[in-house]
């Protein structure tokens, strides 16, 4: 391809990004819930593009959280902080970490002038949003010994990691989840800093990354790792091959490093939790892009042992995808629907179950869940954390609004939520890759 016909294609890109594409012709509420509309597809050569364009937050801003609820920003000024884990003696740690570096010879989306018009405008989507920023790689730990809502301590606790995301610790050790491996490290209780080389504990899949998060959560027992892998495209497109062990939940055995297949068929898992006092296991999970505003809901579902969830052949269930080849029918019918659609687009990551330590009345039994926020929709969808009731051990009633005003006036991403969880106290803390901050979440009046 020459410089002419590469500048031609380029503004092109540009021209379609600024156009947008296909509108909503449901409400978003018609894609919540534990069952959603799910319309006829919509296929265009180039998919709906409606971004946020990532600013910032200015002076003392901060998002919006319900009556009742205060707001403070726990940490400042990190770098695209992606996931939390709250340590059992309070203090936080921090995964500051983006996208590994793509193979040089990666073939995501496949090749020829369609697909380059795809990738330029794909990469112009990124820079919008803040999200090709190199990866810093690292762990940072926050300590607010006072309980005044403010890291006193704020410092670098692990370098040398390669796009670091999910963390867990299992008695003295503290397990990290790397984009290609999950790698442990000795953990002594109080301790700020780790400069010991992390140590392999087994491989996940990697190469192209099209999704590249891996999150781990152990058991009660601390005897079993859960590990999600996103898949390795939309919705297979770079071929299946490269989808081998991806778009799926891992079981690792601790002691022993071997690992099993719990669950498949899962496009890109982020987020997990054990409902509390149960081994059951949740999740939240983005679906597939490019049929449409209104197709398909990105869901919250328990994960069964051995369970079925579709990708790349159907969504849904047993809602066929007619864009996979070759088709697989048979997988198809082994399809289960999740339990609870989060509307379409919102890119849930971050997921944990709320506790009555830090949470009043309504907020005592359900889950906060972190939209990341659209990009494959119009209008946009998601840039908010929201709180779905339990009821019997399901989820009951609409989510909430919980924590909002990531969008500025103008639709400006001033921040973006990722990862979400409790802080020793019950509080809510929630990762800001955007915004570069942590900001917890509290009752007015308690500390």
């Amino acid at each position: 391809m020459n410089v002419t016909t590469r500048s031609g294609l380029l503004i092109t890109a540009t021209l379609l990004l600024a156009a947008c594409g296909e509108t909503a012709k449901l409400s978003f509420q018609a894609g919540v819930g534990p069952n959603p509309q799910l319309p006829e597809p919509t296929t265009s050569l180039i998919p709906t593009l409606k971004v946020s364009k990532a600013v910032g937050w200015k002076g003392t801003d901060t998002p919006k959280a319900l009556p009742g609820f205060k707001v403070s920003a726990l940490a400042e000024n990190l770098e695209h902080p992606r996931w939390l884990y709250t340590l059992p003696n309070g203090d936080v740690l921090v995964a500051e970490s983006n996208h590994p570096p793509m193979p040089e010879d990666a073939n995501d989306g496949g090749s020829g002038p369609l697909a380059w018009v795809k990738k330029q405008a794909m990469s112009i989507v990124f820079k919008r949003i803040g999200a090709d920023v190199p990866s810093a790689n690292r762990i940072t730990i926050l300590r607010d010994a006072d309980g005044d809502g403010r890291a006193e301590v704020h410092k670098v606790f692990m370098t040398g990691l390669m796009s670091p995301f999910g963390m867990a610790l299992v008695g003295n050790d503290l397990y990290i989840a790397n984009a290609d491996a999950v790698v442990k490290v000795p953990y002594t209780e109080g301790t700020l800093e780790i400069t010991a080389k992390p140590v392999e504990v087994t491989d996940l899949p990697a190469g192209i990354n099209h999704h590249w998060t891996k999150n781990i959560l152990s058991n009660r027992d601390g005897t079993k790792l859960y590990v999600t892998v996103g898949s390795n495209s939309n919705v297979g497109e770079n071929g299946l091959e490269v989808e081998e062990g991806r778009a799926a939940i891992w079981e690792l055995d601790v002691k022993s490093g071997q690992k099993r297949l719990f669950a498949s068929g899962l496009r890109n898992p982020n987020g997990l939790a054990w409902k509390p006092g149960t081994d059951e296991l949740w999740t939240v999970v983005n679906e597939r892009d490019e049929i449409g505003s209104d197709l398909v809901p990105d869901y919250l579902t328990s994960v069964k042992d051995g369970a079925f969830y579709g990708w790349p052949w159907s969504y849904y269930g047993q809602h066929v995808d007619t864009r996979v080849d070759p088709p697989r029918p048979d997988r198809v019918a082994k399809a289960i629907a999740p339990d609870f659609a989060l509307g379409t687009h919102v890119a849930p990551l971050g997921l944990t179950f709320s506790d009555a330590r830090g949470m009043p009345g309504n907020f005592t039994d359900g889950v906060f869940i972190g939209e990341h926020g659209s990009w494959n929709r119009n209008p946009q969808a998601g840039y908010k954390v929201v709180f779905i009731s339990f009821k019997d051990g399901k989820p009951a009633g609409r989510p909430v609004d919980f924590l909002t005003g990531f969008l500025n006036s103008e639709g400006e991403a001033q921040g973006r939520p990722v990862g979400v969880t409790l802080d020793k106290g019950g509080a809510l803390l929630v990762a800001d890759d955007v915004g570069n901050k942590v900001w917890r979440v509290a009752v007015e009046g308690k500390d």
